[in-house]
């Protein structure tokens, strides 16, 4: 009944555009486009957002402005002309629209040759139909069109189309009869610049990728038919021309690069007059869920040569070092998701250098120590992020990227963050065997599109010219992950070389009683080192020696082999990451307890012993 209610409402609309001249109907139709451009907020930041996609930073914000007004104007004429058009005598109808360049229709037709025309939401696109007859007609004229959501307006919309004798090919019925058609010699036009969703390829469009439809390379190469492009522009109120362009496929072409040929045609007319093409259409929609794009159907075809404007993702990093580390692996897998993708870190500034480690990563952000109104204001000064990926489950994490106005946010739904989020990633699977903490970064980037495989650090070869060994006998989240100190010492004192004592300050008690037992053997550099002279040093270091801990996560990342001792955590789920580590460890009736204190007699730490810290040492190196 709604539909009908609608439809009611067009056809009185459609009687009084009838009656109104094209020229005064041009001026109307301006004014209301000014209109819409004045109340409907957010159809013109679309427009506006596609218009700086296609033309920034070569035009100002002055200049898109002006466009993004100047479009609504003229979208707002092209709209009521067409409606104007659709009941104008089609003798009316060939008097206001010039044909430009006809001849290469012409040439492919008489020669017998299928023609596929690319069209465009150019100008007054619904002449196209209208005048088609008149100057082809003498070869089979038919276009592919897909059903609008009121029944009762497509059919008036397919009546105006195929009065002239033009045959419709409803996409819903499949293509067969659309390649009958052409290999009858026809033509048919397809309009190929909308948004094409999952069943799209990806391929360039200003630049920026944009899932196309392919049927225009599809159906030219099943048939053998030339592809031809066309755009209509306004040429003065009330009157258009429309312009063909030269035949751009050649022998051989395959389906996708006759696409991203077509998307290119399209720019090109597009820059001739920007102001007629159909801005208010989210042509680089990002999708959902996947906007990593290796997985879809069509994938992606980029040409040779051309440079992609980034899709910027931004990552909101861990505040802990462990984590951090954990999660490159994640990250790594959706830099690989898209070419396009131009990732940045946002982390706490204490962890800037562990960023800077990951050649994945394009950019990395300094966060403010406190302030949640400062990150997002931070995040807002950047360019424009297309997606906030958010490792963090906290709800500030959530808030600073809703706040800075990123578009998409994705996370796990966390601590009543939900409703900050517009994509929440589903919990992975908890049945099964215990899966390390890695995975559930790998999940997060597995449900944007990313591939989940998972390529650990490979150990690094260091010159055996001095034996230093990196020793780490603290745990930042409290004693029960600490092995004994008296024991580190042992070990130590078993195995030749220069020890290097690393640690923040809590740890300088434990770091004095080791010093105490080696002697010149240590080098004391705990609570000395900030993190990137801890990097630097670690670099050196044949091998480390360490708890649960920071640390451990970062040698591995740097590709420095570990021996590690767990107790209190389970190493199946922070372990350390990469071939040729160790894990040393007893199980105990109740380990894993995941206690910052041991609230008994310790006896998971106490059960592993010296000699076999020192044979898996020895082991490595």
């Amino acid at each position: 009944m709604l539909d009908f209610c609608v439809y009611l409402l067009y056809r009185a609309a459609l009687a009084l555009v009838s009656a109104i001249p094209l020229r005064a109907l041009n001026g109307i139709g301006q004014t209301l486009g000014f209109l819409h451009w004045l109340i409907l907020g957010k159809y013109r930041r679309l427009a506006r957002h596609n218009l700086a996609i296609a033309f920034a930073p070569k035009k100002s914000d002055a200049e898109l402005h002006r466009l993004t007004r100047k479009h609504f104007q003229r979208l707002g004429a092209n709209l009521l002309s067409s409606m104007k058009v659709g009941a104008m005598p089609l003798e009316k109808v060939a008097e206001v629209v010039a044909i430009e360049n006809g001849d290469v229709i012409h040439k492919e037709l008489r020669a017998g040759n299928p023609v596929v025309l690319v069209l465009s939401h150019m100008g007054s696109w619904e002449i196209f139909p209208q005048v088609f007859m008149k100057h082809f007609g003498y070869a089979p004229i038919g276009t592919v069109y897909q059903s609008l959501g009121n029944r009762h307006i497509d059919a008036d919309v397919q009546r105006k189309r195929a009065r002239a004798g033009v045959k419709l090919f409803d996409r819903k019925e499949g293509f067969q009869k659309t390649i009958a058609h052409l290999r009858s010699g026809g033509l048919v036009g397809i309009l190929s610049d909308q948004h094409a969703g999952d069943q799209g390829l990806w391929t360039p469009l200003f630049g920026r990728l944009a899932s196309t439809t392919p049927l225009g390379g599809l159906l030219a190469r099943r048939t053998h038919a030339a592809v031809v492009a066309a755009a209509v522009y306004e040429n003065g109120p009330g009157k258009w021309r429309m312009v063909f362009t030269p035949r751009f496929d050649s022998s051989g072409d395959s389906v996708e690069t006759i696409t991203a040929k077509a998307n290119n045609v399209i720019a090109d007319q597009v820059r001739v007059a920007p102001e007629d093409w159909f801005w208010v259409h989210n042509r680089w929609k990002t999708p959902k869920p996947n906007f990593l794009l290796r997985e879809y159907k069509r994938g992606m075809h980029v040409p040779e040569g051309v440079e992609l404007k980034p899709f910027r993702i931004l990552i909101r990093g861990s505040n802990w070092l462990g984590d951090s580390v954990i999660s490159a692996a994640a990250v790594r897998a959706i830099k690989r998701g898209r070419p396009d993708a131009h990732v940045t870190i946002a982390t706490p500034a204490n962890l800037v250098s562990v960023w800077k480690l990951v050649p994945e990563v394009d950019e990395v952000l300094s966060l403010p120590n406190k302030s949640l109104l400062a990150t997002s204001r931070l995040l807002k000064r950047q360019t424009p992020f297309d997606v906030a990926v958010l490792f963090p489950n906290s709800f500030r994490s959530a808030m600073e990227v809703w706040l800075a106005g990123i578009p998409r946010r994705v996370g796990y739904r966390g601590h009543s963050r939900s409703w900050l989020l517009n994509q929440i990633v589903p919990e992975p699977d908890a049945r099964g065997p215990i899966k390390h903490q890695v995975h559930r970064y790998l999940h997060l980037a597995k449900e944007l599109g990313a591939s989940d495989e998972s390529k650990p650090p490979v150990a690094r070869k260091i010159p055996n010219k001095s034996l230093k060994i990196g020793l780490c006998p603290g745990a930042e989240y409290g004693p029960a992950k600490r092995w004994l100190p008296e024991r580190f010492a042992e070990v130590a004192t078993a195995i030749d070389g220069q020890w290097i004592l690393f640690g923040t300050e809590k740890d300088a008690e434990i770091g004095k009683t080791i010093e105490n037992s080696l002697g010149e053997k240590c080098v004391n550099r705990i609570g000395k080192t900030t993190l990137e002279e801890l990097i630097n040093e670690l670099r050196e270091c044949r091998l480390l020696l360490t708890n649960d801990t920071g640390t451990m996560h970062l040698a591995t990342l740097l590709g420095v082999p570990v021996v590690a001792v767990f107790g209190s955590t389970e190493d199946r789920l922070t372990g350390p990451l990469g071939a040729g580590n160790i894990v040393v460890r007893h199980h105990v009736e109740c380990s894993p307890c995941f206690l910052r204190e041991c609230p008994i007699d310790f006896r998971c730490m106490k059960a592993v012993t010296s000699e076999e810290v020192t044979a898996a040492i020895l082991r490595v190196l």
